[in-house]
C-alpha cells in the first residue's frame, strides 16, 4: 500500500501530523490472556460493582419488573439479527409483531394508527411536532414547560433548521398543570401545533381536554406526549388529542444508560399519510392465508427524498418487540393492575412526604427540602443503598430546593419508609 501511494514508510504516511499529535512509543497494552483469563478478569471486576440498591429515581427513565419470557423471545435468531422487513415474503415474523404491536397502541392510545415505532420518546415528539405543522401549513409550535425538558431540547435540535419557531408556555405554581391562561395568551393563527405531556415531567396528569379545545379554537393540533407508558393502563385515553408520541421504555426495556429505547406515533386516519416511518398492514396472500407487508412507509428508503416526511426517523424494531412482549404478557387487566400498584406504592410514599404540586400524580411527584441541598440528601441516602430523585434544579431554577420521586411496582415499603425517614 505504501508503494502504491509513494511513501517509503509509516513514517511518511502520518507526516503531515503535527509532531505533539504522534505517539513516538509503543501502546501501553498489557499482554494478551487466555478467554478463560478475560472471562474470568470481568467476572472480577463485576464483583466490584455494589447491589442491591433501591431506586427512587424517575423522570423518564423507570424501573419496571421485567418478565423473563421478553428476553427469550427477543433473542430468538429470527428477531435478533433482522433489521427491516424489506422483504415481505421470508420477513413475516418480523411484520407480525410489528403488526400487534402497532394494534395494541392503537387501544391503549385511543388513536386508529399507530406506526411501527421510532428511535425514542424525544425523536416521536419532534416528528409529531413536524408532522403537527405539515398538517396545518403553520408553522409555529408552542409547547408546554412541564413536558421533559430533554425532551424540549430534543424538539429545539430538530427547528433549527425547520423554519419552525418554538416558544413555551408556563405551567401553575400550585397545581403542576399546564398554565391555561398562558397557553390562551400566546396562541395565534400561526400556531400549528400545541405539546402537552401527561403525566407531566412532575408526574401530574395534564388538564388535556382544555388544551384541545383552546388549540382547536386557533386551528392549531394537539400533541399528547407520554414518557411513562404504564400509566396507560389507568388512565383514560385521551381520545381529544391529534397526535400521540411516547417513549415505552417502561415496557420491559431496560434503562441502560439512556437507549436504545423505542418511541411511538399514533393519530387519527385522515393524517395517516402525514405520520413518519413505517406502517405494517394486514393482507391475504395467494393462497387466502393471512399475511403482512409494509403499507405505507413514508421514509426516503422507500420514496423519492423529496416526498419523505421524514428521513432520519426508524424502527426499533427489536425494541418494539420488547414492548409487544411485554403486552401480551400483562393482557389488559394486567397492566390495569400493575398501574394500580405503581399508583398506591407512589400515594404511600407521598403520605410520608408533602409533594410540591396539589394536582394528581401517577407514580411520580416533586417534593420541596426546605433548607436542605438535593444533592447532599441524595449522597445521605446513598450510605444506605437508596438512589434518590431528581433535583430539579437543573432545569428548573425556581424548583432549586425541590426533587422529584418516583415509585413503581419494585419499590418495597421498608425503603419507602427508610427515604421517608432520612428526607424528614
Amino acid at each position: 500500500m505504501l508503494d502504491v501511494i509513494g511513501a517509503a514508510s509509516v513514517e511518511d504516511l502520518f507526516a503531515h501530523l503535527p509532531d505533539a499529535a504522534r505517539l513516538h512509543r509503543p501502546l501501553e497494552l498489557p499482554p494478551g490472556l487466555s478467554e478463560y483469563e478475560i472471562v474470568r478478569y470481568f467476572q472480577d471486576r463485576a464483583s466490584q460493582n455494589s447491589t442491591g440498591f433501591a431506586s427512587f429515581l424517575g423522570a423518564g427513565a423507570y424501573m419496571h419488573f421485567r418478565p423473563v419470557l421478553v428476553d427469550t423471545v427477543v433473542s430468538r435468531g429470527e428477531f435478533l439479527t433482522s433489521y427491516t422487513p424489506y422483504q415481505a415474503e421470508i420477513s413475516q415474523g418480523t411484520l407480525t409483531t410489528i403488526f400487534e404491536f402497532q394494534t395494541m397502541m392503537c387501544q391503549l392510545t385511543g388513536m386508529d394508527v399507530a406506526n411501527a415505532s421510532m428511535y425514542d420518546g424525544s425523536t416521536a415528539m419532534a416528528e409529531a411536532a413536524m408532522m403537527a405543522v405539515r398538517i396545518t401549513g403553520k408553522g409555529r409550535v408552542l409547547v408546554s414547560r412541564a413536558v421533559h425538558p430533554e425532551y424540549r431540547q430534543v424538539l429545539r435540535t430538530y427547528s433549527v433548521n425547520q423554519g419552525m419557531p418554538v416558544e413555551e408556555f408556563g405551567y401553575a405554581a400550585e397545581m403542576g398543570t399546564l398554565d391555561l391562561e398562558d397557553l390562551d395568551r400566546k396562541l395565534d393563527g400561526l400556531t400549528g401545533a400545541v405539546i402537552v405531556q401527561s403525566p407531566n415531567f412532575f408526574g401530574i396528569v395534564e388538564r388535556v381536554r382544555e388544551a384541545a379545545e383552546l388549540a382547536h379554537e386557533r386551528g392549531a393540533l394537539l400533541i399528547l406526549v407520554f414518557t411513562e407508558a404504564v400509566s396507560l393502563g389507568i388512565l383514560r385515553p385521551s381520545v381529544e388529542a391529534d397526535i400521540v408520541a411516547g417513549e415505552l421504555q417502561s415496557f420491559a426495556i431496560p434503562p441502560s444508560y439512556g437507549g436504545p429505547y423505542a418511541g411511538v406515533i399514533a393519530t387519527h386516519e385522515k393524517y395517516i399519510r402525514q405520520m413518519p416511518g413505517r406502517l405494517v398492514g394486514q393482507a391475504v396472500d395467494s393462497n387466502g392465508n393471512r399475511a403482512f407487508c409494509l403499507t405505507l412507509a413514508t421514509r426516503e428508503q422507500h420514496i423519492r427524498r423529496e416526498k419523505a416526511t421524514s428521513n432520519i426517523c426508524t424502527n426499533q424494531a427489536l425494541l418494539a418487540l420488547m414492548a409487544g412482549v411485554f403486552m401480551t404478557v400483562y393482557g389488559k387487566h394486567g397492566l390495569r393492575e400493575l398501574a394500580e400498584q405503581n399508583l398506591a406504592k407512589s400515594h404511600y410514599l407521598a403520605g410520608k412526604l408533602r409533594p410540591r404540586f396539589c394536582g394528581k400524580f401517577f407514580n411520580e411527584f416533586a417534593i420541596q427540602l426546605e433548607g436542605k441541598s438535593p444533592e447532599r440528601v441524595n449522597r445521605r441516602l446513598l450510605r444506605k443503598k437508596i438512589i434518590g430523585g431528581l433535583p430539579l434544579g437543573r432545569f428548573y431554577p425556581e424548583l432549586a430546593d425541590s426533587v422529584l420521586l418516583c415509585a413503581t411496582e419494585t419499590s418495597r415499603r421498608a425503603d419507602m419508609d427508610t427515604l421517608a425517614e432520612v428526607l424528614a
